[in-house]
């Protein structure tokens, strides 16, 4: 019997987006925009990530793609088949077809992302009927919490 097996569906949500926004917080301590993600197994974290676009000056650095990438070099395997990832923000078109690409079941997040998001708010790309995969989703997990991190990060950066 594992740690979270007496969680609910909402509480095991919850407790690994509350993960995710730790993985937020060490984007936001080296200057990044505090995006945080997930991807687990059962109970088990594969791996973990979070924005490296500044610091890597790579544009493709975002946190689902660092984690997805390394679950993926752990398991040895580019499908990601029994796997749920957890992002603080709604990923971007990139992002989504990128899940779709890795065979991710599940994705879970926290703030929707009006300007880029793709799962939900401007595409629906993990529902896609033209692909040839789609994607549960879970959104609003902790969104609120989710939200403030992004909001504060931007405020402090229009004071500077």
């Amino acid at each position: 019997m594992s740690s979270l097996d007496s969680f609910s569906a909402i509480e095991r949500d919850e407790h690994f987006m509350r993960l995710a926004l730790e993985e937020a917080a060490r984007a936001a301590s080296r200057g990044e925009v505090p995006v945080g993600a997930l991807v687990v197994r059962g109970d088990e974290i594969l791996a973990r990530g979070y924005n490296l676009r500044e610091t890597a000056q790579d544009p493709t650095a975002h946190a689902e793609l660092i984690a997805v990438r390394k679950a993926a070099a752990r398991i040895g395997s580019w499908r990601l088949c029994d796997t749920t990832v957890y992002v603080t923000l709604e990923p971007c078109p990139m992002c989504a077809g990128m899940l779709v690409n890795s065979r991710v079941p599940r994705v879970v997040w926290g703030a929707n992302d009006p300007k880029a998001g793709a799962m939900e708010s401007l595409y629906r790309i993990g529902q896609d009927e033209r692909l040839n995969h789609h994607i549960e989703q879970t959104y609003g997990v902790l969104e609120e919490e989710c939200a403030d991190v992004l909001r504060q990060f931007f405020r402090k950066l229009r004071k500077r």
